[in-house]
């Protein structure tokens, strides 16, 4: 926690996953900012708008062009004529292909070096000056940060929720979308213990 190095962990990549297929990732990426999608947008049909469906005047001997009622799509205040309707985006990739993605997400942070294992992280009290001092240490302080943990822990999440770079995730909740979307990867020595035993 206070930025020295104390050691070295190593550990075979092949423990992780066989390798990064990063069509797969794409894929896994792409489901989970689709179940993010509301999907609640929607506007009024003709159907749906208030009036009613009675012809405005005469077809003949106005002067004026044929109209129906009030609800038609051409005037204004009339209903739309493809009105938008709520939509479910969300959709499941395979649970063994979600699995491996996760692992894939955590190796490709390995091979690149944005990944830092840290050997103990304790907090005794929950103050967010422990957390913010302890990435200033490690120097990244001034990026997107994934802080992954052994088990959940009420003092670390509330010693960090009022960093707005930082997110926290047991291993039991980690995916490949929070992996992928925040720039470092600070793991703990029993966070990492339990992903590779956990095949």
């Amino acid at each position: 926690m206070s930025g020295g190095e104390v050691g070295t962990y190593d550990f075979d990549p092949a423990d992780l996953a066989p390798g990064v297929n990063k069509q797969l990732l794409h894929d896994v990426v792409v489901m989970y900012e689709a179940n993010r999608r509301v999907g609640t947008s929607a506007t009024k049909s003709r159907g749906m708008v208030a009036g009613n469906k009675q012809k405005m005047y005469r077809q003949k001997g106005t002067g004026r062009a044929r109209a129906g009622g009030r609800r038609s799509p051409v005037r204004v205040g009339g209903g739309h004529t493809f009105a938008k309707t709520p939509k479910d985006w969300s959709y499941r990739l395979p649970k063994k292909a979600v699995r491996l993605a996760v692992r894939m997400a955590l190796l490709s942070k390995f091979q690149d070096g944005e990944a830092i294992v840290i050997d103990g992280l304790a907090v005794d009290e929950p103050k967010t000056r422990v957390i913010a001092a302890m990435l200033k240490s490690l120097g990244v302080n001034r990026e997107s940060c994934l802080l992954t943990i052994h088990e959940a822990d009420e003092k670390i999440w509330r010693s960090s929720r009022n960093l707005p770079d930082l997110r926290v995730s047991p291993c039991r909740e980690l995916n490949a979308y929070d992996l992928l979307r925040q720039r470092r990867l600070l793991i703990t020595r029993e966070a990492i213990d339990q992903l590779r035993g956990g095949k």
